[in-house]
């Protein structure tokens, strides 16, 4: 089996503090999820559960031509959410509220860059949002998303895409960044 691997834009660490303090004395609130680190804090654009070595040249090619396409654009996460929905709660997330068509764009451009590379990519909907819990079952969790509705941190720009390698673990993923590519200021020609 090859590495499982993703593209996402990463927030930048004032605001993965701010998101933290926040969400700090709300965890020992809800147990049965268990809360993403925020280390690992993401937000994802495109998945490949198992890009063999063979092809990794060609992904790594072919994402360097998307970022070089893809313009810096200004992100700002606000509101709660959870899939499928918030009484049965698998993932309790927060959503992209200024950013999330630009982010869309991307996603869809880094998913056509691993099909060109011969990849599998995960082809499910797309929905921009940052991962702060999952549960093993359902959960209701309209009380959190109605805190999380409240979050409204300060927003970014993105101006990197990476590529990174997720290593499961028993206490969660480990996740290690294997590139990184700037995004061009300006507009798209």
């Amino acid at each position: 089996m090859g590495a499982r691997l993703f593209t996402a834009i990463l927030p930048p660490q004032t605001l993965v503090e701010e998101l933290d303090a926040f969400l700090q004395p709300r965890r020992p609130a809800e147990t049965r999820l268990r809360w993403t680190r925020p280390e690992g804090w993401h937000l994802t654009t495109a998945f490949m559960g198992d890009v063999p070595d063979r092809n990794l040249d060609r992904l790594t090619e072919a994402l360097g031509e998307v970022a070089n396409r893809t313009p810096t654009f200004r992100l700002r996460l606000a509101g709660g959410g959870a899939f499928p929905w918030p009484l049965e709660t698998k993932v309790l997330w927060l959503g992209v509220a200024e950013g999330a068509s630009e982010l869309t764009d991307l996603a869809e451009r880094c998913r056509n860059a691993g099909s060109r590379a011969g990849l599998q990519v995960d082809g499910a909907a797309f929905r921009p949002h940052l991962t702060l819990g999952r549960a093993n079952r359902a959960i209701d969790t309209t009380r959190l998303v109605r805190v999380l509705d409240t979050f409204d941190g300060d927003g970014w720009l993105a101006d990197e895409l990476v590529l990174v390698q997720s290593h499961l673990a028993d206490r969660g993923s480990r996740y290690e960044v294997l590139d990184r590519w700037a995004l061009p200021t300006g507009s798209r020609d």
